[in-house]
């Protein structure tokens, strides 16, 4: 027996295909070729994008006798007639500083102390200052007198006498009986009168001796109470 013809095999004679060969059809599509074509398409697309896109006097050729016809045409030429483009800021706004007066004034200089001379801190030292008054020598037999006898022999000089007659003169005008209505009394104002001790109220004695003991524990020396007594107007 012979070979059996299938039916793929058994092809029906026509025009195209006189012969009656049976071709056997691939059941794939040309997936390459179509590949192919979308790939040039975009390949062109984009091409023509950037040829309009980018500046054809930038100078990007291919050929050196373009690059250098480029160089030959001045840059104000290259753009003329080309759009441009213009920014505007507004005004900024005026700053306006304004500065107060100053005043400047120079600093007062200080006013030099004077240095003391050795007179001046002599009669500082014995409490007079360095104005002591001076007094003459009493006539024997008065208040005075006594009061002069008394001083130097405290070992005094005339200089503090001088200080001695000038504060009891103003105290009491050298007067035995003198009194003051917040009850001072006699030559040195004693307050109260009596604490002088006994003879206080007539005797001149008894008076100069307390009021000398009485300046010698608080001013040191008659010109101590006295410079005292010039400031706050007791002593």
């Amino acid at each position: 027996m012979g070979r059996r013809e299938t039916a793929a095999e058994l092809v029906p004679l026509t025009p195209a295909n006189p012969v009656g060969v049976a071709f056997k059809r691939s059941r794939r599509p040309h997936i390459r070729s179509r590949a192919a074509v979308w790939g040039f398409a975009f390949s062109a697309a984009v091409g023509f994008a950037l040829v309009n896109v980018v500046d054809p006097f930038s100078g990007t050729t291919t050929t050196p006798a373009y690059a250098e016809a480029l160089q030959q045409i001045p840059t104000t030429e290259r753009y003329e007639g080309a759009p441009s483009q213009q920014l505007t800021a507004p005004d900024a706004a005026a700053v306006t500083i304004t500065r107060d007066p100053v005043t400047v004034k120079a600093k007062p200089k200080p006013t030099p102390t004077p240095t003391p001379t050795p007179v001046a801190k002599k009669a500082a030292s014995s409490g007079g200052g360095s104005s002591a008054p001076s007094a003459p020598i009493p006539s024997p037999g008065t208040a005075k007198d006594i009061a002069y006898q008394m001083l130097q022999q405290r070992g005094w000089g005339d200089d503090q006498w001088g200080c001695l007659d000038q504060l009891w003169s103003r105290e009491s005008g050298w007067r035995v009986n003198a009194s003051n209505p917040s009850g001072a009394y006699g030559i040195p104002q004693a307050l109260p009168g009596s604490k002088m001790g006994p003879g206080w109220e007539t005797d001149a004695s008894v008076q100069i001796s307390w009021g000398l003991g009485y300046i010698a524990g608080r001013y040191s020396t008659p010109c101590g109470a006295w410079a005292h007594s010039e400031s706050d107007g007791w002593y």
